[in-house]
């Protein structure tokens, strides 16, 4: 099978899977970064085939939607490539990708010899693009109503420096949210190509925050 048919059989089960996925890590969300991951690419010196295989497979069974199983996703990933006769290392590539490339994977302390490969800051990168900007608002304020988060309240700060633990059992407000991670991911991305990029997204967050104090305060 050639690498084009891969990449198309791929989208079809990913989209077959998240057809009932919530909003904000749907089949779109994929998309979409599947599309920023291919743009990066093209300014970097990676592997296409594992950058387009990754970016589709990134989010098949987010631990979130799992009771926290962070080995669902991997295993499932692993499960439809060997059924379309992928190769072990290609497989193995895959798999640690989808295990390292979530923010909440960065603040583990414990994990000292965290994976990474060009192909996965690329995949990284696209991903965290979509976490930002009008998009990543629209996307983190359809997860607070999804669990049911107040949208503010001027009582419940932000907590910064968050482990992985304490980031992964939060119920704070979805503004707070703004504080705890997007805010942050500007200084993070790992391309030029995505760098520059994000700080439109950050720029559009930043201004969209001012609003929003404004009108909480009874601005006319």
């Amino acid at each position: 099978m050639v690498q084009k048919e891969i990449i198309s059989k791929t989208a079809d089960f990913v989209r077959s899977v998240l057809k009932d996925a919530e909003g904000g890590h749907d089949w779109f969300h994929i998309e979409r970064v599947w599309k920023n991951a291919k743009h990066i690419a093209e300014h970097e010196d990676v592997d296409l085939f594992i950058v387009e295989l990754g970016a589709l497979l990134h989010d098949i069974a987010d631990a979130k939607f799992y009771d926290g199983d962070e080995n669902i996703g991997p295993e499932k990933a692993e499960r439809f490539l060997k059924s379309i006769g992928i190769e072990r290392s290609v497989i193995d590539h895959i798999k640690n990708i989808i295990r390292n490339i979530s923010y909440k994977s960065g603040l583990d302390a414990k994990n000292t010899k965290r994976f990474s490969s060009k192909e996965m800051q690329v995949i990284q990168d696209a991903d965290r693009l979509d976490a930002i900007g009008a998009i990543g608002i629209a996307r983190t304020f359809n997860y607070g109503g999804f669990k049911n988060r107040e949208i503010y309240n001027p009582e419940i700060k932000p907590e910064i420096n968050l482990t992985k633990e304490a980031y992964k059992k939060s119920t704070a407000p979805t503004i707070n949210h703004f504080y705890e991670k997007l805010l942050l991911l500007k200084n993070q991305m790992n391309t030029e190509a995505g760098k520059k990029i994000a700080e439109n997204r950050h720029k559009y967050m930043e201004d969209f925050l001012e609003q929003f104090y404004k009108e909480w305060d009874g601005e006319r």
